[in-house]
C-alpha cells in the first residue's frame, strides 16, 4: 500500500480505527474522518506511532451534506488522487430524528453519506490506477427493503430487525447498483465485519432495543466483549478489500467476516428495492455518478 492514499470514515474508533491501523501498517497514507476533531487527532497520534505511512485527520459530520461537500473539497485540495474510499461510519438512533437536511439520521449516515461521498470523490478515485470503494454493512442485513419506509416513515425502532438493519440492506442495494454502473473503472464491494464489541454497540441506549429484548439487554452488554469478535478480526474484511491484490478488478462482490466471498442477501438484489434506494439517494443529495 505504499504510495497509496486511503480515506476511512468513522476512523477514530472501533472497526474503522482498526481498519485504518491495518492499512497504515501496510504503508498507506491514511485520512481519518471523524466528527469529533479531538478524538480524531488522538486517534491519528496513536496510529502514527506504529504506522509505516502517514496518518492525517479531516473532521467532518457525515450526516450533513454540506459537510460532505467540504470534506471532498479538502481531499481534492490536498491530494491529487484517492486510491481507496472506505465507507465505514455507521449510526444507530433510538428515536426517529431528522438531520438539518431533513433526512432521517440513520439513513443519512448509513446510506446517503456513502452514496454522496462516493459521488463527490469519484473524480479522484478515477484518477487512481484501480480505485476502490469499500462499504461496510452490519447488523442483520438480510431482510427485504420497504421502498415506503426507507426513512422510517411508517415504523421505526433503532436497533435490530428495524431501521438499522433496513439501512444496512439499503446500503448493500446501493453498493450493488454503484458497482453495476461503474464497472471495473472503480470497484465497489461490501464487507461484513461480523458482530463485534464496538464503542457504538456499547453506547446503544436501552430504548433502542426491541421491547422483548430489553430485559436481557444488560446481560448482552456485559457478555458482549466475551461473545463478540474483537476489533482486529472485525476489520479483516475491510482491510482485505482495500488492499489485497487478490481482489484487484473484482467489483460488485460481498465478503463475509472471514474475507470469503459470499452470496448477496435477496433483499439487496431486489430490483424494486434497489431503484427506490438509488432514486432517494440521488434526489436527497442532488448527486449522481455521472
Amino acid at each position: 500500500m505504499r504510495g497509496k492514499t486511503v480515506l476511512v470514515t468513522g476512523g477514530t474508533a472501533g472497526i474503522g480505527k482498526e481498519t485504518a491501523r491495518g492499512l497504515a501498517r501496510l504503508g498507506a497514507t491514511v485520512i481519518l474522518v471523524g466528527r469529533n476533531p479531538d478524538r480524531a487527532r488522538n486517534a491519528a497520534d496513536e496510529l502514527s506511532q506504529e504506522a509505516d505511512g502517514e496518518v492525517t485527520v479531516l473532521p467532518a459530520d457525515l450526516a450533513d451534506l454540506a459537510g460532505l461537500r467540504r470534506l471532498a473539497e479538502q481531499v481534492a485540495g490536498r491530494y491529487g488522487r484517492l486510491d481507496v474510499l472506505v465507507n465505514n461510519a455507521g449510526g444507530v438512533n433510538a428515536e426517529r430524528r431528522l438531520t438539518r437536511d431533513g433526512v432521517e439520521a440513520t439513513f443519512a449516515v448509513n446510506v446517503l453519506a456513502p452514496y454522496a461521498l462516493t459521488c463527490l470523490l469519484l473524480p479522484l478515485l478515477r484518477t487512481a490506477d484501480g480505485g476502490r470503494v469499500v462499504n461496510l454493512t452490519g447488523g442483520l442485513p438480510d431482510g427485504a427493503i420497504d421502498p415506503d419506509n426507507l426513512q422510517g416513515e411508517k415504523t421505526f425502532l433503532g436497533w435490530t430487525f428495524t431501521q438499522y438493519n433496513h439501512t444496512k440492506t439499503a446500503l448493500m442495494a446501493m453498493s450493488h447498483r454503484f458497482a453495476s454502473l461503474l464497472g471495473e473503472e472503480v470497484t465497489v464491494n461490501v464487507a461484513y465485519p461480523g458482530h463485534a464489541s464496538t464503542p457504538g454497540n456499547r453506547a446503544i441506549p436501552m430504548r433502542a432495543f426491541p421491547y422483548l429484548y430489553r430485559p436481557v439487554a444488560p446481560l448482552v452488554r456485559l457478555l458482549g466483549p466475551l461473545l463478540l469478535s474483537d476489533l482486529t478480526r472485525a476489520a479483516r474484511s475491510s482491510i482485505h478489500l482495500a488492499s489485497s491484490p487478490e481482489v484487484e478488478g473484482i467489483t460488485g462482490a460481498y465478503f463475509d467476516a472471514r474475507t470469503r466471498r459470499a452470496s448477496w442477501p435477496a433483499g439487496a438484489l431486489d430490483a424494486r428495492g434497489q431503484e427506490a434506494v438509488w432514486s432517494l439517494c440521488e434526489r436527497l443529495s442532488g448527486l449522481s455518478p455521472a
